[in-house]
């Protein structure tokens, strides 16, 4: 099987909104100073009362833990310069919010000017989970349903159930990355994609893909996760896979289980070679990207073997040797077999290699913001490009004593 050649493409600019923090700085003013942003969810987060929906093991219809990682409710997002209809603004899903928010910002942090917008695209990757819009129709639809029902009306001329702003902003798949590419008049292609917990890694391939073979010349890239939380804290309580202590203790003996987050990470790709012509900052250079099947795994029970054929073919790819990394941020959900797997992935690859104990420190992001499911990946990314930035390892939180 032919070696595919190594990339060269530069991440040129980034922005992000996630749990506890508006900005990027603040962001990582939280991994350096270990702050998790769990908290209790609210009742203005979900429909029905969360005390009622909490059980102390797992149950039909109950999560066995109230405990998040959920982004402030009073963001101030920023809309200028998107050329888009200010009246449905207004009655966007936050989903579509915290997209145009972070896309605009991390477009127009790059040297937007040398940027031909015809040959730039999106790519986002995005859970396929009802959001608070989409819960809203449904609620909105069969409430209404019912209610002529049991109790029929006088009068049969009533007014629509929902507006067309109120429909559009349930949409929830390939709509927040068309509406991001619509507000910035980028016309090379947009397209949504939910692989789970991969997602913002596969997106980042698919984008250095086209790039590579001179299909755009520069591409918007990212994930992001904000559904609806009630469905994401009950389904992932019936996985058992939520913790329900309510701590994100990746590779620690604790760990009980993960721990659901929310939010988006977006980044500006360039070949490098133009983005050194048009004078961008180049935050880092992606070399190579390794995918594969697990064939024989699950969701909550991963192969080791599809995931060290990912890892030796991103190594492959760059002729790179493990023991010239300097860090590697895991996935590391906290659930006890997920990063019992993963540890011992990373031992397989680094097999035969002769090195001192300690050279390359691991850790996860997820154990300050959560697990953002489809945006987890976009999210590691935004951890190990501010750890380059500021020359400094972020340590991880809930570690204490080792599985």
């Amino acid at each position: 099987m032919k070696t595919p050649q190594p990339y060269n493409i530069a991440i040129v600019s980034m922005a992000g909104l996630l749990p506890g923090a508006k900005s990027l700085d603040s962001f990582w003013d939280n991994l350096v100073h270990k702050r998790d942003a769990c908290q209790e969810v609210g009742k203005d987060r979900w429909r029905i009362d969360p005390a009622m929906m909490v059980a102390e093991k797992p149950q039909p219809d109950k999560a066995v833990s109230r405990v998040a990682c959920l982004l402030d409710q009073d963001m101030d997002y920023c809309f200028d310069d998107l050329d888009l209809d200010k009246d449905m603004l207004r009655d966007l899903d936050p989903l579509h919010r915290i997209v145009l928010h972070a896309g605009r910002e991390a477009f127009f942090a790059a040297g937007h000017a040398a940027i031909d917008r015809k040959r730039t695209g999106v790519i986002l990757a995005a859970i396929a989970l009802p959001t608070d819009a989409s819960s809203l129709i449904a609620k909105k639809i069969l409430g209404s349903y019912l209610e002529k029902k049991m109790f029929p009306p006088v009068n049969e001329e009533t007014g629509p159930v929902l507006s067309g702003n109120q429909c559009l902003a349930g949409r929830m798949t390939g709509f927040p990355a068309a509406l991001l590419a619509k507000g910035l008049g980028l016309g090379n292609g947009t397209y949504t994609l939910d692989a789970a917990c991969a997602s913002s890694l596969v997106a980042f391939r698919l984008a250095c893909g086209a790039l590579a073979q001179h299909r755009a010349d520069a591409m918007l890239v990212g994930g992001v996760s904000r559904p609806d939380c009630l469905y994401t804290q009950v389904g992932f309580s019936q996985l058992r896979a939520l913790s329900p202590s309510g701590r994100c203790a990746p590779f620690d003996k604790r760990a009980d289980g993960l721990v659901v987050g929310e939010g988006v990470g977006m980044f500006l790709l360039k070949r490098v070679e133009d983005a050194v012509k048009d004078h961008d900052n180049i935050l880092a250079v992606i070399k190579g990207i390794g995918l594969s099947n697990d064939m024989g795994g699950t969701l909550l029970a991963p192969m080791r073997e599809g995931q060290v054929r990912a890892m030796r073919m991103a190594y492959d790819t760059t002729g790179w040797t493990p023991d010239q990394v300097d860090l590697i941020e895991c996935h590391g959900a906290g659930t006890p077999l997920g990063d019992h797997t993963e540890l011992s992935s990373l031992a397989t690859l680094w097999q035969g290699i002769a090195t001192d104990a300690g050279v390359c420190p691991i850790g996860s992001v997820k154990s300050t913001i959560g697990h953002l499911l489809t945006g987890a990946g976009a999210a590691g990314t935004l951890k190990v490009l501010l750890a380059l930035k500021h020359r400094n390892l972020p340590p991880s939180n809930n570690y204490t004593e080792p599985t």
